[in-house]
């Protein structure tokens, strides 16, 4: 690409990715720390991509959720998963008007901009495949008509990891639809003060909305338009046949703690969340760096380990380090 296209791009991306600066500044009025996390969310957003949140419970995962979509003046609904959910509750049933005798739809609370999936693995198989198809088609079906869901829609599912009783393992191909998989720590002693500080004020803090929709459509225009050059595709194609032929890329070493590597829609994620990541940072233009730290978000939930990792306690965070260090940057 000439330097004059790369030079109108960054112009570009910095023109509409004004906003971030601004939402970010929004919701740390309410957010203490997680920086990294709010990173996330905003590249997932701009992406187009839907995030599966995981955390000890009190790490303000729905807090974080609520608000990002006040930020954006987006509409928001919370499902709390339950094993006695039902996919009619998710997506909408057909009522019968009494006045017409006519059955008229009645739409669930997947009908929003950002819907938040509460502890999502406690809802039965029925309805994660509910949402499953609203993630991949971005349509409902109820009775005889298909709803389109509104544009922006992202799921923001959160997840309890220390907790497995009474809770439905998800399937991988619905892991696999979530661009990232975010994973929340406690924060530090300085952050908990904070947060202690400003819960115990007489006035909460809240966010007040600095973007809408139609400018996060705008954003996600331009990112798709970002450069992605031939050997960054080519360091993003290594890195996902790294973890399927560990051999032949330096982790042979590994090899025996991998039972599946990443499916090519991780390749097509990696690169989407790059520029989505580039764009966030004002640049018209995606680095090494992009990918590298995006990267472990993007594959962490791809790369199914094996029992023998499971015995050595080591986890796919492990593998992704090492895979970083034996792929050769461009």
């Amino acid at each position: 690409m000439e330097i004059s296209g790369v030079k109108e791009l960054n112009r570009k991306v910095g023109e509409e990715s004004l906003f971030v600066a601004e939402l970010k500044r929004e919701m740390a009025k309410v957010i203490v720390g997680q920086d990294e996390a709010l990173d996330r969310l905003l590249t997932a957003l701009v992406a187009n991509g839907h995030v599966l949140l995981e955390g000890v419970p009190g790490l303000a995962k729905t807090l974080i959720i609520k608000t990002l979509a006040h930020g954006i003046k987006a509409s928001f609904s919370r499902v709390q998963f339950t094993p006695d959910l039902l996919p009619a509750d998710l997506t909408g049933t057909l009522i019968l008007d009494p006045k017409t005798s006519e059955f008229k739809p009645r739409l669930g609370p997947i009908f929003a901009n950002l819907v938040l999936a509460d502890e999502i693995n406690r809802a039965p198989a029925k309805v994660q495949s509910a949402l499953l198809e609203a993630m991949q088609e971005r349509c409902v079906t109820i009775g005889p008509t298909t709803h389109r869901l509104p544009d922006p829609f992202l799921v923001l599912a959160t997840q309890n990891p220390i907790e497995q009783e009474g809770t439905y393992p998800l399937p991988e191909a619905q892991v696999d639809r979530f661009m990232m998989k975010i994973r929340l720590d406690y924060p530090n002693k300085v952050e908990e003060k904070s947060i202690l500080e400003r819960m115990a004020a007489v006035r909460i803090p809240e966010c007040s909305p600095v973007t809408t929709p139609e400018q996060i459509l705008r954003a996600r225009q331009v990112a798709a338009s970002i450069y992605l050059d031939e050997k960054i595709k080519d360091y993003i194609v290594d890195l996902v046949f790294a973890t399927r032929e560990p051999d032949t890329h330096r982790l042979a070493s590994h090899k025996h703690l991998i039972a599946y590597g990443a499916s090519p829609r991780a390749t097509i994620a990696l690169a989407q969340a790059a520029k989505a990541y580039a764009f966030i940072n004002g640049r018209g233009y995606v680095t090494p760096e992009d990918v590298k730290a995006i990267g472990r978000d993007v594959l962490r939930h791809r790369i199914l380990v094996s029992y023998e990792a499971e015995a050595e306690n080591v986890d796919s965070d492990h593998i992704i380090r090492a895979l970083f260090e034996a792929v050769d940057v461009p």
